[in-house]
This record gives C-alpha cells, structure tokens and sequence, in this order.
C-alpha cells in the first residue's frame, strides 16, 4: 500500500461532541436513512423513524427539518416506537419507506411515502403521509413534530384547530399536520407531541402538508389508501418501460428510481443529490450545497437514461438544455453555467449558516454554491453528449444553438479552469476539461455529417485535432506511463477513467492499460477510488475525503471494457456490499465503509447503472477464459502464512 493509502488508513481522531453541544452518537449515519419525495422535493427518513430533512417547496428551498445538521435546532417529525431493533425497506420497485419496529411486545411499521406530482406545474403544496401500523401484539408510538423554519432561522407560531391537528405559520408558508386514529396531540411550546398504543390491526397516520394557500381539506382513511395505491402504481408504472434484464436489475432499478426521485418534474432538471452540507471527512470543511442541477452530472445522467430506456426523462432534460443554451449566455461571457437551480435560474450565493453546529460538528454548514461561477470547460463536451442522443438537436434551432457554442468553444476553448472536482486551489490545464472538450467537437461533428447539418465542420475538425495533439503531448507523463490530472503534475486523477468511454482511447490500448495500472497502484484500495491525492495536488480546502462513489463504479466500467472482466465483476459485487440497507449510496465512503457527503448522489447511481449495463455486456462476450479466470478468485494478492510481525 502505497503512502497515500496508508495515511488514510491511519485511525479515527475525532472529537467526541459537535459544536452545539449534541453528542455526536445523537447523529444518526449519513447512510441511516431512505428517501421519499414527489418529483419536486425530497425527505429523509432515518432508520429510527425520524423525518430529519426536508426543504419545501422545492430541493433547493429553505428547510422545515433539518435535525440532520443540528440535533437541537433543526427541526425534524419522528414517528417511531421503543423496540429492541428496526429494519427500513422499500416496498419492492417503488419509492415507498417501510420502517419496522420489533420488540418482545410486537411489531410496529411505519409507512413513508409522498404522491408523485408527475406532469405537475410547480406548487407550494407538499404533503408527506406517515401511517403507523401494528401488525403483532401492541406497540406504543410516540410522535414528536418540531418544524423550523429557513433552516432554523424563522420563528413559528402554533395553532391546533382540533385535538388531532396542528398548523404551524412560518414566514412563507405553513406547515400543517393532520392526523387519523388515536393521534391526541400535546403542545409543547410552539412545537406537539403525541403518544398513543396500537394493536395488531390498527392503524393510525399522520399527513404533513406545507401550503401558502389556506389548509388542506381534512383526510380520511378512504383518501389515505387511495394516495398509497396511487403512489405504488406510480412508481411500478414508471419501471415498465426499463430495458435492464441483466444480473443486477434490483440495484439498478433502485438506482433509476433515486435518479427520478432527485428530478424537477416541472422543469426536467435533475439535481445532485438530495442534501446540503453532509461532510466528506466528518469535522471537517468538505460542505457543499448539492440541490441544484450541474450541466455535467446531468447530461451524463442522459446515457443512463437512454439505456435503460427512459426516453421521456431524458427529452425532457434535453430540452431545459436547449433551454439554457438559447438563454443568450451567462453574465460572464459564458454560453453555460457550470450549474443552475432547478428552474434554470442562474443567481447563486454562497452563504455560511453558523447558527448550526453541522453534522457531527462539521462547518462551516453552507447553503448556495460559489462553484458556480467557475470556468469548467468539460461541461461542453458533457452538454453535446448528451444533446447529440436525442432527435431535438436534429431540429432546426435546437442544432443552431449547439452549433453556436462550438464555434464559440474552437475560439476558446485552450484556457485553464478549475475542472470537475471545483477545487479552490486555482486554474490549471486540466486533462480532463481538455477530453471533454474534444468529445464536444467530434459528436458534434459526427451530428452534423449524420444529418446534413450547416456547420463549420472545418474548424471544428482542426480544433478537435488540436485538442487531441495536446492532450496526448501534454497531458502524457512518460516517466509515470499515464496520461495525468494536469499539464504541470504527475498526479493521477480517476475523472480520466471515462477516456474509453467517450471514445479517446481504446480500452485496450498499452496508453490506457498502463494508466489503469497506475491508478490501481495508486488511487484503489479494495476496489474503491479516490478521485485524486490532495496532498499530491493541493486543492485549496483543508482535510481530507474518503473514496468517490462515482469514480470506484467507473473504475469497474473500465475494467470490464480493457478485457478484465472477472475481476470487473468482483469488484463490483464487492462495492454493492457498501450500499447502505435500502440501496442508496452517498457521494464517497469512509474508512471503515460509512457513507460520506450529500445523500444520496445522483452521479453515483448515474456511474452504477453505467457499470452493471457495461458489465453485462461484457460477461455475455467473454470467452469461457475471461468469463472463469484466476482473477475471481478472493485469495487474489493475499497468504494463508502469518504477517511478519505476528508473535
């Protein structure tokens, strides 16, 4: 193992208590939780039963609960009961969260879910359904809702209309909670608790609603069963037109449904993950605002989509492309922004929220993101990938406005940035942003020729020559036989995993087989990446990180295409073992395997499904060697004899 990888391996040092006074064992895991959401925001469920994060009225609002980054002032609903243990699963290929509660007394569920707003406009009104159920002996529930709102900023004031509601007024709308059974609420200050005993066969819920528009009609149980079978045929609805019928489909089916989940219906634009401010090395100052749409993970998101067959999902994103790339521009002289909020607004500010203690004491918490004003070339090449897949970009001003960047990028195309992983360190000539561009030119090119498309195809070829000359003079270190993070480093950088993929390099070519060694020996420890070493290539932030999600499922891609088929699958499987229980993945993974980051990561499950489609693809082509050799066997690299230092 080399340096890199041993310091990381070196022990856990840190503090016991985060910064609000909370114990840090009072968090519960970035990977305790499922996800629910009706395709315009999205909640976390822990595995507890506590509703720890959500932001109405949309992913990138203001949260009402958001426990998640302060235990004491972030509000959160649980619904849970006292048991010896608890399982979450998802109710089989849907979006519906199942807590089970087990103790020597009984059984007890409850059920999470919200209604899709599919072909919805954007709305103010949200409403989440908690339904506790006994199904043996008797439980005792305990209900707790404490809102706070503009992420614990706002005062509230309490009104309860009757015995079983309550409305909670905040500054832009109110929460309201209504409830069926024998649900009798108790204030407790500004904030209610309830608590109350099922047995077998008894059922009560609890509806969350936020509204600026007056309060919801009262529920009933006809109408609670009725939005739970809406939502399970939904979502089993959705899943039909799912081409995957390869060896991994629960995991790829639940990869589809997070990335639907993580989709503004209204606008078709997918965020990055569901979170804000979740750390990549706990304590420390890795926290960032994921709830906006980035033109890279997005666009990629567009492959994922096709192959599975997703069609309307990915013309739908493709179209607030086209949007975006008829806007006129950016302020800054850019035809794209690096990232937009959902409604394609591009206006961010980053700001520091001290009044949380982050979780598990990592700050500074930030809501906004200041990486979107960066210059990060690759997002071209990702932006024509993804448009040159679909029949709009065929048409006439869908083509012209591709075509208008192009030119623009053959121009400029040769500048420094600060490339995919948004390091704060300063501008470099980064490989990875010069690959991307070279896809830009050449799908565009290949669109032009398959269409009979006006274009200056002449420019655009010597460009994309140029690009390709640079990269393979500049961005090649021959003393380390591998094409590295930058011109000016001999650092490894695991974005260039997607060469093949793009079509740069041949997966079997000796450049590309001698890069992937060099990244094994470097950049993989059991079969996860890191994207980079920081301390190799300072990237102006302190700390560390653990290993990246996205970069470990690519690595496995291109290990199947360079013709290491076995030990692709091996790896594989082995990643899988990290998803957390209900299939989720976060952005990275910790020392001991615990998930990292916002949650969960759109691109991880983006590069998941990349992986196990590629896979498959590649295990039906192996010959009866690749498909059964050596490399699958566990004791690969290890020795039945004792350690050196063993007494």
């Amino acid at each position: 193992m080399t340096g890199f990888l041993a310091s990381r391996r070196a022990g856990d040092t840190r503090d016991k208590t985060a910064n609000g006074g909370a114990a840090m064992t009072d968090y519960p895991e970035i990977g305790d939780h499922g996800m629910v959401g009706d395709l315009q925001t999205a909640a976390l469920v822990s595995g507890a039963g506590e509703l720890d994060w959500w932001c109405v009225p949309r992913f990138d609002s203001p949260s009402v609960f958001a426990s998640l980054l302060d235990r004491e002032l972030g509000g959160f609903c649980a619904l849970s009961a006292r048991a010896d243990s608890t399982r979450q699963l998802y109710l089989s290929d849907t979006a519906i969260l199942l807590t089970r509660f087990m103790s020597p007394d009984g059984v007890g569920e409850v059920v999470d879910f919200m209604v899709p707003l599919a072909d919805s406009p954007a709305t103010d009104t949200h409403r989440l359904i908690r339904v506790a159920r006994t199904v043996r002996g008797s439980m005792r529930f305990t209900l707790e809702c404490r809102p706070r709102f503009d992420y614990g900023r706002a005062p509230h004031t309490l009104e309860q209309p009757a015995r079983g509601a309550a409305v909670f007024h905040g500054p832009a709308f109110d929460l309201h909670l209504d409830s069926l059974g024998p649900v009798e609420l108790t204030r407790d200050g500004d904030d209610v608790t309830s608590t109350f005993t099922l047995t077998a066969g008894q059922k009560a819920a609890v509806i969350l609603t936020s509204s600026s528009s007056g309060p919801p009609p009262a529920p009933s149980e006809p109408e609670v069963r009725a939005a739970f079978d809406a939502c399970r045929q939904f979502w089993h609805r959705w899943l039909r037109p799912c081409r995957y019928r390869g060896r991994w489909r629960d995991m790829v089916n639940r990869s589809a449904i997070t990335l639907k989940l993580l989709t503004y219906e209204p606008t078709g634009a997918p965020i990055a993950a569901a979170t804000m401010g979740l750390p990549e090395q706990i304590g420390g100052e890795r926290n960032w605002d994921y709830r906006y749409t980035w033109v890279r993970d997005a666009s990629l998101s567009v492959r994922a989509l096709i192959e599975l067959g997703f069609t309307r999902e990915a013309d739908a994103f493709r179209r607030w492309m086209r949007d975006r790339l008829d806007a006129g521009g950016t302020a800054s002289g850019e035809p794209l922004q690096i990232m937009y909020r959902v409604d394609g607004d591009t206006r961010f500010t980053e700001e520091a929220l001290p009044h949380l203690a982050g979780y598990r004491g990592s700050t500074p918490v930030r809501a906004g993101n200041a990486a979107a004003n960066q210059i990060q070339l690759d997002i071209y090449g990702e932006a024509a990938w993804a448009l040159a897949q679909g029949p709009g970009v065929a048409q006439v001003h869908g083509w012209q406005a591709l075509a208008d960047v192009l030119d623009w990028l053959a121009v400029h195309w040769d500048r420094p940035d600060e490339g995919i992983w948004e390091t704060r360190g300063g501008r470099q000539e980064f490989t990875y942003s010069r690959l991307m561009t070279w896809v830009a030119f050449d799908r565009g090119i290949r669109h032009a020729f398959e269409h009979s498309r006006p274009a200056d195809i002449e420019g655009w070829w010597a460009a994309r020559d140029a690009v390709y000359r640079q990269i393979v003079e500049r961005g090649w270190h021959a003393e380390r036989r591998a094409f590295v993070q930058h011109y000016a480093t001999d650092v490894l950088d695991a974005s260039l995993l997607l060469m093949p993929s793009v079509g740069f390099v041949s997966p079997r070519d000796p450049a590309w087989t001698s890069t992937l060694d060099a990244m094994d020996r470097e950049l993989v420890s059991d079969g996860l990446v890191y994207r980079y070493n920081p301390a190799a290539s300072p990237d102006g932030l302190l700390g560390e990180e653990g290993t990246f999600n996205l970069c470990s499922f690519l690595y496995v891609e291109a290990l199947a295409r360079s013709g290491r088929v076995q030990r692709a699958q091996y790896t594989f499987d082995k990643i899988l073992t990290y998803a957390n229980h209900v299939g989720l993945f976060a952005e990275e993974l910790g020392p001991s395997g615990e998930q990292l980051g916002n949650f969960p990561q759109a691109f991880t499950h983006i590069a998941l499904i990349g992986a196990a489609i590629a896979l498959d693809e590649c295990l039906d082509a192996a010959s009866p060697w690749e498909a059964s050799g050596p490399e699958t066997s566990p004791f690969e690299g290890s020795s039945f004899a004792p350690p050196p230092w063993s007494p």
